[in-house]
């Protein structure tokens, strides 16, 4: 059984990223299949949290959750660097094409993204990235670390998944 398949036929157990939450209710995001869950009350998550438990829908309707279980749960960041993109990611960068996207896993844990791009594209490009803020999230979620950092210098973009 995967991840984010069910244990029954209507609790789903998986890693969740919260993109909503007001003192009454949340919203749950599954990071591996999308599936979004509206939880009809807030058991104290906060948007920008990963949340690794089980969600049961509330009878009789079914259409709306409850989180019934937490395994784990933290809160991820994003952070635009002020540093630039390691020797290591610069060298990535300069063997690979204007657009191509090359992906290294990180000594322990995590992943680094490196992107390549035309001088003049940089910032733009690094402003892209920070506004999918939901797609950051959940690939930090995924990966199961607490930290994104993005450093770019002209032609580079690393964006750094981290414990």
């Amino acid at each position: 059984m995967t991840e984010s398949e069910s244990e029954t036929e209507s609790e789903r157990t998986g890693t969740f990223l919260v993109t909503a939450a007001d003192e009454e209710s949340a919203v749950l995001k599954d990071v591996h299949s999308g599936q979004v869950h509206a939880l009809s009350s807030n058991p104290g998550v906060s948007e920008d949290e990963a949340v690794r438990g089980t969600v049961a829908p509330d009878p009789p309707m079914n259409v709306s959750w409850q989180l019934v279980d937490v395994e784990s749960r933290w809160t991820v960041s994003v952070e635009r660097s002020t540093e630039s993109p390691t020797t290591n990611s610069r060298d990535i960068a300069a063997d690979n094409p204007d657009g191509e996207l090359v992906r290294e896993e990180r000594a322990g844990t995590g992943e680094i993204h490196v992107l390549s791009v035309p001088d003049d594209m940089t910032e733009q490009a690094v402003d892209d990235i920070l506004d999918d803020r939901e797609g950051l999230l959940s690939r930090a979620a995924r990966l199961d670390v607490n930290r994104v950092e993005i450093r770019s210098q002209p032609g580079v973009v690393a964006v750094r998944y981290m414990p």
